[in-house]
C-alpha cells in the first residue's frame, strides 16, 4: 500500500481551556494557536534554526569564498556579512534592489546619527525605512504565495504519476513512501503491471529513480521517465531492451549528460519467486533475507542519460518468504540531523538489521521512523523515497 510521508511537524492539540481564563486570556491563546499552529516552542525554535541554517547555505553558496578566507577575526565576519548582504540584494529584481537598498541606507542613517533616543527626524527615518522592509516583505511574499500555489498544482499532477495504491501480488507485500524536498519531487516509484496479459500472469513491475537536481526542473523530467516507461513495458520489452531503451530517450534530453537519471528497474515473478532487475547507477537496493543476511543489489550500468550506447546487464536473484527488499534514493542516506551529521549507510543497514518481521507497510514505518527520529526537525535538502517489498 501506499503509505503517504510528510513532516513529523504535525499540530499539537491545544489542551482544553480551564473556563476560569478571562476573555482576553483565552483571546491571546487562541491568537497564539492560530500563528504557531498549535507547535511548541521548542518545535518552532528547531524549525527556525533549521531554515537559517539552510538560507544560510542557500545564500553562502552565491559568494566568492577567497574574498574572506584568507582573513580572520573582525575582518572576516566583515566580509562575510557583505557578500550575504550583496547575494541577497542580487536574488532581488532591480526595482525591488532600489527598494530595498534605500530602506537599509535610511535604517543606518538613523543609527548613526541617532543620539540618545529616538526623536524628530531620526524617527521618521526610521518608519519610513520600516514601511519601505514591510512593502519589499510583502512583494515578496506575494510572489512566494503565487509560486507555491502553482507547485502545489504541480504537486497533485505529479501525484496522478505514482501509484497511491499498491497492487496486490501473490505472495508478496508492497509499500511506498515519499517526501519531496520541496513541493514537487524528482524521485519517482512506481508497481505496475506492464500488461494485461503480465497482471494474469502476475508479472510485476518494481522500479525506483532519481532524477539528477530539485523541483521543476526534475519533476518535469520525472514525468517523462514515466511516461516513456510505461509506453515501452506495455509493448511487452524484456527488461534489458527495455532499460536501453529508456537510457536512449534520456540521452535524448539529458542537456548533454546534465540531466542524468539513477533507477532500478525490476520484474517480479511470484511463480518462480524470483526479481530479474537491472541497476543503472543508483544506490544498490538492499535484500535482507530471513535469517538476517543482507545482499545488496549492486549497479550494472551508467546512469540514464549519460552514454547513448551504453549497455545494461540484467541480474536475478530468489526470494524466499520473510526476505525483504527495501530500494531506496540517496535522499534517505544522506538525510541529516540539526549538527549536520549524515543518516549515512551504516546507520541505514543497522535500521535494515533489526527490522522485525512484519508486512510491508509496517516494515516501512519502522525504517522511516528511524530516519525522522535521527533527523528530527531538519528540514531536508533532498527528496527521501522508499519502497519495500516483503515475501510471503
Amino acid at each position: 500500500m501506499g503509505i503517504p510521508y510528510t513532516s513529523r511537524m504535525s499540530p499539537v492539540t491545544p489542551p482544553s481551556e480551564p473556563t476560569t481564563r478571562s476573555r482576553s486570556e483565552r483571546g491571546v491563546i487562541g491568537f497564539w494557536q492560530r500563528i504557531s499552529e498549535g507547535r511548541r516552542i521548542d518545535e518552532l525554535w528547531s524549525q527556525f534554526t533549521a531554515d537559517a541554517r539552510l538560507s544560510y547555505g542557500f545564500y553562502i553558496k552565491e559568494t566568492d569564498s577567497t574574498e574572506y578566507e584568507s582573513h580572520r577575526g573582525f575582518r572576516r565576519w566583515y566580509r562575510i556579512a557583505k557578500a550575504l548582504f550583496w547575494a541577497l540584494m542580487m536574488k532581488l529584481s532591480p526595482a525591488r534592489r532600489i527598494l530595498f537598498l534605500v530602506a537599509f541606507v535610511l535604517l543606518v542613517f538613523a543609527i548613526l546619527r541617532l543620539n540618545g533616543g529616538v526623536n524628530g527626524d531620526y524617527a521618521f527615518y526610521y518608519f519610513l525605512a520600516t514601511l519601505l522592509l514591510i512593502l519589499l516583505l510583502s512583494l515578496e511574499l506575494a510572489d512566494k504565495v503565487t509560486m507555491k500555489r502553482d507547485l502545489e498544482i504541480a504537486r497533485e499532477i505529479q501525484t496522478w504519476l505514482v501509484p497511491s495504491k499498491a497492487p496486490e501480488v501473490a505472495g508478496g507485500d508492497i509499500a511506498f513512501a515519499s517526501r519531496p524536498q520541496n513541493s514537487v519531487a524528482g524521485d519517482y516509484y512506481d508497481a505496475f503491471y506492464p500488461t494485461a496479459s503480465a497482471s494474469e500472469h502476475g508479472k510485476l513491475m518494481l522500479v525506483i529513480a532519481d532524477v539528477a537536481g530539485k523541483s521543476i526542473p526534475a519533476a518535469l523530467l520525472m514525468a517523462t521517465l514515466q511516461a516513456s516507461l510505461h509506453t515501452i513495458a506495455g509493448e511487452g520489452a524484456p527488461l534489458a531492451d527495455l532499460v536501453m531503451r529508456l537510457n536512449r530517450y534520456a540521452c535524448a534530453h539529458s542537456l548533454d549528460g546534465r540531466r542524468f537519471t539513477t533507477a532500478v528497474l525490476g520484474e517480479y515473478d511470484p511463480a518462480e519467486r524470483r526479481l530479474l532487475y537491472a541497476n543503472a547507477g543508483h544506490n544498490p537496493p538492499i535484500l535482507r533475507r530471513a535469517n538476517g543476511d543482507i545482499q545488496r543489489l549492486e549497479a550494472s550500468g551508467l546512469p540514464l542519460g549519460i552514454e547513448m550506447d551504453a549497455t545494461y546487464p540484467t541480474s536475478s536473484v530468489g526470494l524466499e518468504p520473510g526476505d525483504a527488499l527495501i530500494l531506496y534514493t540517496d535522499g534517505v542516506v544522506e538525510a541529516f540531523n540539526e549538527k549536520g551529521e549524515e543518516f549515512g549507510n551504516e546507520r541505514w543497514l543497522g535500521a535494515i538489521n533489526a527490522l522485525p518481521d512484519l508486512g510491508a507497510p509496517e516494515s516501512l514505518q519502522f525504517l522511516m521512523k528511524r530516519v525522522d527520529d535521527f533527523v528530527g526537525f531538519t528540514r531536508q535538502s533532498d527528496d527521501i523515497t522508499c519502497l519495500v517489498f516483503r515475501c510471503k
